[in-house]
């Protein structure tokens, strides 16, 4: 058996942390299933403004819809851990889906794609009084560093860190393809470098992400200081993720040289993008015909997208992600199909308590 994690006022009777997949995949059914189990159920933040409001027939602002989904994803969770994912780079609507999880009591933000410096100003400043875990996403012990001693300054430290390695899926902590090749980038050297980081600032959790797929490689990263594992595409491939059927299928079909990352055109936030390249809208993308229609907004070009622009570079991901979910199943728009570099090794799709079982105990259940 796993042992349990204590994280600030709450504990996980398992140390897994599903991720929160955007945008449109951790939604309700799939953090509430994950939480019932044991875990902690992810949302993620991003678009719930359009994909909430679509959910439940009623237009609802960013605020309301983070709200909402987590009351929704509560009342799923059976008294379960509810925590949500909260992009740094999504500068319009970062402030406001951090006031709606504080509204709705959130268990846990956690914040990453960008160093989350402002996070505690935000809470510090809010009404609310909810008892939330705060949780930084990095990528060495340099930047816990950093965001450690601009916490302190509001009278914080983080209540747990999540160290993401260069195998995860979706947004990666670096811009260069070289540094992801790095012998020093290996999760197991990125977590020992953090863990080493944590003694100065009282040994803080660290949860390790990014490559982490089966029972044993849970039990061989915990062997080496982690409390928690964090995963992704696990998650991703079963029942209750609101990904498409298009979606999940891609990731059964998909073999290990399928899985790359994109680099240019990229992501417009600069950072590198791990993906299926037969996605329709990455494959648009090689065409440069994927200007931006959302423009979202990006923290590093004060709320501006580049894709809008500069279809050399950078592509809109943003709709390509929200028509991979199944609240925009049969939307005009292309899809984006984002994995882990694991996600070949799916060859079906499970249940999460299917899942959850042979994570904690180490081997297929029906």
């Amino acid at each position: 058996m796993l042992p349990s994690l204590k994280i600030k006022d709450f504990v996980l009777r398992v140390p897994i942390i599903q991720g929160g997949m955007g945008a449109g995949v951790s939604m309700a059914p799939l953090a509430g299933a994950v939480a019932k189990e044991g875990g902690m159920g992810v949302l993620s933040s991003v678009a719930l403004d359009i994909l909430t409001s679509r959910r439940v027939g009623k237009q609802l602002d960013t605020q309301q819809a983070t709200r909402r989904e987590i009351e929704d994803a509560k009342a799923l969770a059976n008294g379960g851990v509810i925590g949500i994912n909260i992009m740094v780079a999504l500068f319009r609507d970062y402030a406001d889906a951090v006031k709606g999880a504080l509204d709705a009591k959130v268990d846990a933000i956690i914040s990453g794609a960008g160093l989350p410096v402002h996070l505690p100003e935000i809470v510090s400043s809010y009404k609310s009084k909810a008892k939330t875990a705060l949780i930084p996403i990095v990528s060495s012990g340099r930047a816990l560093d950093i965001i450690c001693k601009r916490w302190k300054r509001f009278g914080f430290l983080p209540d747990a860190v999540i160290v993401e390695g260069p195998l995860a899926g979706g947004h990666l902590g670096w811009k260069d393809l070289k540094d992801i090749e790095k012998e020093e980038n290996k999760l197991e050297n990125l977590l020992t470098d953090v863990l080493e980081t944590t003694k100065n600032y009282g040994n803080i959790p660290v949860i390790a992400a990014g490559g982490i797929y089966t029972h044993e490689d849970i039990v061989r990263i915990l062997k080496m200081g982690a409390s928690g594992v964090q995963m992704g595409t696990r998650f991703l491939a079963t029942e209750e993720s609101s990904a498409t059927d298009e979606f999940k299928q891609a990731v059964v079909n998909c073999t290990k040289e399928d899985i790359i990352v994109a680099y240019r055109p990229g992501s417009p936030c600069g950072m590198l993008f791990r993906l299926i390249k037969q996605s329709p809208m990455y494959q648009d993308a090689l065409q440069q015909k994927r200007p931006c229609l959302c423009n979202l907004g990006y923290v590093k070009f004060k709320n501006y997208c580049p894709a809008m622009d500069n279809n050399k570079d950078y592509f809109c991901i943003c709709n390509g992600l929200i028509t991979s979910t199944s609240y925009f199943d049969g939307s005009d728009e292309k899809p984006l199909f984002t994995v882990g570099s694991n996600a070949y090794r799916v060859d079906k799709i499970l249940s999460v308590k299917g899942l959850m079982k042979e994570l904690v105990h180490g081997k297929a259940f029906n």
